[in-house]
């Protein structure tokens, strides 16, 4: 079973259709769903027939529970505290794609008292970096990481935002991905881009390093010095790439789980972001 821990948060996705008019009104679509980082990767796992399990904290109110809900709806185990406001995301998406997210966790962040249970059964614990930066959801996610790796359970982790690595600073991130010794470690090519030379499997500890580049090839870094491009899988009428990153983590860790080469399992990954894309069209 793949697990993740992080956001389970209310999207609300804002299609704009023309560009934004300051001060005065913006045509839109407006539509809202379940979202949030980690829970995206255990909905893809569990879209592609792979048992997964959400870990994390939402509000005790209505949309905590109608998020949960859902993600039990798709065959998830939903391993969550409850208490506080559940969080919201806004995402404006534009007429060419770009995405821009206005962001309130909410009780994302408040998780703690990490519960060795939530563990069992799992062959791989994927952490979004987002879950290192809030305590005590921070903190928690660092100790249930190393309980991880203790039990033999690889840790993958996501380097999720460019914001992120700027506001803790590229030394600062590089160490905290050191410290959960990760299987691997997947980032796309502008997260990969603030760290230069330095995100490399030996800097960061890890078996590989991944550099996803949207519709182009993602590349493979091995610590034994390796490096393999992967083409992506072409496709047409891209209007919506929300959660399209994620979907890729799930399919490369469940194909790796299963056995699969770093190549193969990251041909895997582009064919679950794919149909992750097709979706949102």
């Amino acid at each position: 079973m793949l697990g993740a821990i992080g956001d389970l948060v209310d999207d609300i996705v804002v299609h704009l259709l023309e560009p934004v008019n300051p001060a005065s009104d913006t045509r839109s679509t407006v539509v809202r769903r379940r979202g949030g980082s980690a829970a995206n990767v255990v909905e893809a796992a569990c879209r592609a027939g792979h048992p997964a399990r959400f870990i994390g904290q939402v509000g005790d109110d209505a949309t905590g529970h109608w998020l949960t809900d859902q993600l039990e709806q798709l065959g998830a185990e939903v391993a969550v505290r409850r208490a506080g406001r559940t969080g919201s995301i806004v995402v404006l998406l534009a007429p060419d794609g770009e995405r821009t997210m206005l962001t309130d966790r909410g009780a994302c962040t408040d998780l703690d008292r990490p519960d060795p249970a939530w563990l069992d059964g799992l062959h791989t614990l994927h952490v979004p970096y987002y879950s290192l930066v809030g305590e005590p959801l921070a903190s928690t996610t660092a100790a249930l990481a190393a309980m991880a790796t203790a039990r033999g359970i690889a840790v993958s982790v996501d380097v999720s935002a460019v914001a992120v690595i700027r506001a803790r600073g590229v030394d600062e991130v590089l160490a905290d991905l050191a410290r959960l010794t990760p299987t691997v470690v997947l980032a796309n090519e502008l997260e990969a881009a603030e760290f230069g030379s330095a995100l490399t499997p030996d800097r960061v500890r890890a078996d590989a390093v991944v550099v996803k580049a949207g519709p182009r090839p993602a590349t493979i870094r091995t610590v034994d010095g390796t490096t393999v491009e992967v083409a992506a899988p072409t496709l047409h009428h891209v209007t919506d790439t929300t959660g399209a990153g994620d979907a890729f983590a799930a399919g490369l860790l469940v194909a790796r789980a299963s056995g699969a080469t770093w190549t193969e399992a990251v041909a895997e990954g582009h064919r679950t972001a794919a149909a992750a894309i097709g979706r949102n069209t």
